[in-house]
């Protein structure tokens, strides 16, 4: 099997706080092979967005390594990774936070350009730049507008064609759609979708939506207070969800019928465990129905539960 584009071992992100140290990341291990998508998925707050940016080394991890093409990029400095940023870059949540209200469209997404010196000349730039529109669906007539005059879909689409002005190899897509309304969602998911057929791109998709992920990602990720419960192809996660947790979020998507829905089902019970110094054993122990003695005391790992399903539960091991 080729090496795995990015991958991470035991990789560890905490931050320091009055009340001790958060464990926003701890100890995850996954892989992204070249042309994949990995989809990570949880619950608001569960480490998803901090492990995309320590992947790409805008948060600094604890400890750990961050591997990209096998090499192990977790110590590089500032210098090093200049090298290194031209092919990884993020499509950030919110599009319109994330883009300059005093640059225009065209200015937006030439900077990067600028800044890599990819092109030489105005003229060359720009031509660029209107490449990378039509790439992305922006008609030329908005390359000097702001971004406050435009709607949050084609805000998006610049956000998109400012990731893909150096060339990447690997993006993170951090929730690119949830502050869209539904329609335009399926447009930016077809065009990611379309942009990785075409360029070959590697992404890991960054959501809290499952009927999201299951439409773009070979396979998912599982996360719950920074750690990973669960990885596996994207198919059999909805076929064969092995963690408690996973079969509650899944339990949770709505169902467009008339038929309600049994009174309860899905719902999880019990208090969220404390990321600040956590105590040994299953963080989701105090709100799992099948809890034991053990998953109060023990560090479960992710075992290989059927071939190509990983699992971190007591139940599989």
């Amino acid at each position: 099997m080729s090496i795995p584009l990015i991958e991470t071992r035991n990789l560890k992100k905490y931050f320091d706080t009055p009340r001790g140290m958060l464990h926003a990341v701890d100890g995850v291990n996954i892989s992204i092979q070249a042309g994949n998508t990995l989809g990570v998925v949880g619950e608001s707050g569960c480490g998803k967005s901090t492990l995309g940016r320590t992947i790409l080394q805008l948060i600094k991890p604890t400890s750990g390594e961050v591997l990209y093409n096998g090499q192990n990029i977790a110590g590089y400095n500032e210098r090093q990774m200049a090298s290194i940023r031209r092919d990884m870059q993020i499509i950030f949540q919110d599009p319109f936070s994330s883009l300059n209200p005093r640059m225009t469209v065209r200015d937006i997404i030439a900077e990067p350009i600028r800044v890599c010196k990819l092109c030489h000349g105005n003229a060359e730039i720009y031509e660029r730049v209107n490449k990378l529109m039509d790439t992305v669906g922006l008609a030329s007539r908005f390359e000097n507008a702001y971004p406050h005059e435009l709607d949050g879909g084609r805000r998006q689409r610049i956000g998109i064609a400012r990731a893909l002005a150096v060339e990447p190899k690997f993006i993170v897509c951090d929730e690119p759609v949830s502050a869209l309304d539904v329609s335009i969602q399926a447009q930016i998911l077809n065009l990611l979708m379309d942009l990785q057929s075409d360029m070959g791109l590697t992404y890991m998709f960054i959501t809290h939506d499952l009927s999201v992920v299951k439409h773009i990602s070979n396979e998912i990720a599982v996360m719950y207070l920074g750690q990973c419960v669960e990885r596996v192809n994207s198919d059999r996660l909805f076929e064969n969800p092995l963690h408690p947790y996973t079969k509650a979020l899944l339990a949770a998507i709505p169902i467009p019928k008339l038929m309600p829905r049994k009174r309860g089902a899905g719902i999880i019970k019990g208090e969220v465990s404390n990321p600040i110094d956590p105590k040994p054993g299953c963080r989701f122990a105090s709100r799992c129905p099948n809890a034991s003695e053990r998953c109060l005391s023990e560090e479960l790992r992710l075992v290989e539960a059927e071939p190509g399903h990983f699992v971190a539960c007591a139940l599989y091991e």
